[in-house]
């Protein structure tokens, strides 16, 4: 290929993302991975928010085993896995940025119908309708991550070798080096279509959603109940993940958008310092890999005590909803009290007794249900 028909390569700021990605792949991939066992493993998808997280932590286990394709190319400056990698790992951070999106406003929504209007709405507060919801937001996204694929192709760019300005050469860019008819075509109709869809909506349903929920709370009379505090967590958590994470990305993208596609005329150096803007807010968004494990421990009950006593050698006890010890030393000590207790009940017997043997079982505050978080 010719230089005269290849872009210059942009100056981007690698070193930021570098740090950045590496920082967010180690701790999302721990996070995830950890969540993910303890829902599949220990808690089982029997409730309708464990189902919505559990969608959550695959959709941030996505992208976050894509992370080092992109750590890899933020160090060495180049793409060498191909067109096809580079379209995968391209459309697996829009998969997972408005997926977590979808399914955030799917658990405020569930939890709007279980507090505004429990009885009105109850039937669709089932594990059956959750699942159906999932595989539907799952099929949207797949479907929108589509074209995001086809324009994430490798791209060859001029980058200057070294210091001296005079020595060019080819290099291949991924996420990066979108040509301008791509952007006035179909990049800034898919921005449009995606800010709409995977943005504005579930940011308008998750606002709308929160007010009348604190307003119903609000109304009660007395102290609240350790659920109504369980669900104010929860929604101040997803409200900061979105200001946090998606707020900053997407009205950026969009102001980029509008500029890349000459809806808005500006002069090169503002370009460039929103493309700067751009790149720390994509580091922003792809925090919340790493934020939404904080929805599992502090508003859901059974996550954080099995993630404790897991930590002290005890397993959730599936069919009777407790955690049950595991150690040899208890389970001794349980056999010999059982055999004092049989040995007791020859000489002093007593009728209609209950089982006197039970195996030690460590309970939970509050059970497992399908409304609480």
């Amino acid at each position: 290929m010719s230089t005269t028909n290849v872009t210059e390569c942009p100056d981007d700021i690698h070193q930021l993302q570098l740090i950045g990605y590496s920082l967010i792949f180690i701790a999302g991939l721990c996070l995830n991975v950890a969540s993910l066992l303890i829902f599949l493993y220990y808690l089982k998808l029997k409730s309708v928010v464990a189902i919505y997280m559990c969608n959550l932590i695959t959709s941030d286990l996505l992208f976050t085993i894509s992370l080092p394709f992109r750590i890899y190319y933020y160090y060495m400056g180049k793409w060498p896995f191909g067109s096809f990698l580079c379209q995968v790992s391209g459309s697996l951070f829009q998969i997972n940025m408005y997926g977590s999106c979808i399914f955030l406003m799917c658990i405020n929504l569930d939890r709007f119908v279980a507090i505004v209007h429990p009885l009105r709405w109850r039937h669709l507060r089932r594990p059956k309708v959750a699942r159906l919801l999932c595989c539907v937001v799952w099929v949207l996204i797949l479907i929108g991550s589509v074209p995001v694929a086809i324009i994430h192709k490798g791209t060859s760019c001029i980058k200057k070798s070294g210091t001296n300005s005079n020595l060019k050469k080819n290099e291949t860019v991924c996420f990066e080096n979108f040509s301008k008819d791509l952007w006035q075509g179909k990049i800034f109709g898919l921005v449009i279509l995606a800010e709409i869809l995977g943005f504005l909506l579930p940011l308008t349903s998750v606002t709308a959603c929160s007010i009348r929920i604190f307003q119903n709370l609000c109304q009660t009379h007395g102290s609240r109940s350790l659920r109504q505090e369980k669900t104010i967590r929860m929604l101040v958590v997803n409200l900061v993940i979105f200001i946090i994470c998606f707020v900053p990305y997407n009205t950026i993208l969009a102001a980029y958008g509008l500029i890349k596609a000459k809806v808005i005329i500006t002069d090169s150096t503002t370009q460039a310092s929103v493309r700067n803007a751009l790149i720390i807010a994509m580091l922003l968004a792809s925090m919340n890999c790493t934020l939404d494990p904080l929805i599992y421990y502090f508003n859901t009950e059974g996550f954080k005590n099995t993630l404790k006593r897991i930590r002290r050698g005890q397993a959730w006890d599936f069919e009777m909803g407790t955690l049950q010890t595991r150690t040899r030393k208890n389970k001794k000590a349980a056999s010999y009290k059982a055999a004092n207790i049989k040995q007791d009940s020859k000489q002093y017997p007593v009728q209609n007794s209950i089982a006197p043997f039970a195996s030690p079982k460590i309970f939970l505050r509050s059970s497992i249900e399908d409304s609480e978080i």
